[in-house]
């Protein structure tokens, strides 16, 4: 492997040189050159940066929490998705999600109502605590590794690779923004402040420790599909310069990453590694579709990319102790082994 390979877990192939020459064009001096200030790469978070499956990372956070709720009042054991959560019913919320990438989001409102109001009242610092505490501490169910060990390391080969030549990368994803934000900079050196996610509704009470802002049982608004370009533009006044998503909610996204008189580049993360990691296209169908009529760059898992993810931390703390920073900064890893999928 060439060690001046800013991408050494990428496969060489098609996707990796439109990465390569695309980056190169418009950071070095050129027709192409864009100057650094407008250099805007936004990256969705599940399916795209880290595993999505068999469910979102934060739904399983959400779903302890409503489980506990329905354990302490039995009111709630009859009702979605106090029932789903407490019955362990955890194909509701995948057709939750199917239904939401088809166009149907009447069990979105239903689910939204639920985790609002399992927070209602909570702090930020609270709720960030808890976040941090989850995701330091649970594991995927099937891949036998941590949840933040659950991240592409391709992917975040190209966030330190878009930084190094001038790129602003952000965050833009459908999941909670402040559930991100822990993590953001620890796992792909991104900076919460420019971390766009789903909010809750927020209100400040004065008090003698300086105040406190809390979590109001409603939605700020959901950041998917059409939001997306919506609290891009609202956060930075640019297009994006690229994008990378994976699935239909991505699309708007997708589509507002591009210009008339500059070059863009679109990515489309593809699931097709059973192997590794999961193969799916469920809910990525119109996108997929997209990406065919419009150009855009499809990423395969499987064929794209040599490593998906870095071994685990236990293996890695015994044997050379790595942290969980080695697994998001490619500078770092040049010891650490690919693990497959669990068995």
């Amino acid at each position: 492997m060439n060690s001046n390979d800013p991408l050494p877990s990428w496969s060489d192939g098609a996707a990796k040189q439109t990465v390569l020459e695309f980056v190169e064009s418009v950071s070095q001096p050129g027709t192409s050159h864009v100057p650094a200030a407008e250099r805007i790469a936004t990256f969705d978070n599940d399916g795209t940066l880290w595993c999505e499956k068999p469910m979102p990372v934060q739904f399983d956070f959400i779903l302890r929490r409503l489980s506990e709720m329905a354990q302490a009042d039995a009111g709630l054991r009859g009702r979605q998705p106090w029932k789903a959560a407490y019955e362990r019913n955890y194909g509701w919320f995948g057709t939750v999600i199917t239904e939401h990438y088809a166009g149907n989001d009447t069990s979105v409102r239903t689910l939204l109502a639920g985790i609002f109001a399992a927070y209602e009242g909570t702090s930020v610092e609270e709720f960030e605590a808890r976040s941090d505490a989850f995701l330091r501490t649970a594991r995927h169910p099937t891949l036998g590794r941590g949840y933040l060990e659950c991240v592409y390391v391709p992917m975040v080969e190209l966030l330190g690779y878009l930084e190094a030549n001038g790129f602003s990368n952000y965050i833009v994803s459908g999941g909670g923004r402040d559930f991100m934000r822990p993590v953001s900079q620890e796992l792909y050196g991104i900076p919460r402040d420019r971390v766009i996610g789903s909010a809750a509704t927020l209100q400040y009470t004065s008090d003698e420790r300086g105040g406190t802002i809390s979590h109001k049982p409603e939605g700020d608004y959901l950041d998917d599909g059409p939001q997306k370009p919506v609290r891009i533009w609202s956060r930075t006044g640019r297009r994006p310069l690229l994008a990378a998503g994976n699935s239909n909610g991505d699309i708007p996204m997708l589509d507002f990453t591009q210009h008339p008189d500059k070059p863009s580049l679109r990515l489309l993360v593809l699931h097709d590694d059973d192997r590794r990691e999961f193969a799916y296209n469920g809910g990525a169908e119109q996108a997929l579709e997209q990406a065919g009529k419009s150009g855009w760059t499809v990423v395969s898992m499987k064929d794209d990319f040599r490593t998906v993810f870095g071994a685990p931390l236990s293996d890695r703390s015994m044997e050379t102790g790595a942290g969980v920073r080695d697994v998001a900064d490619p500078r770092r890893r040049d010891n650490l082994t690919e693990t497959a999928r669990a068995p």
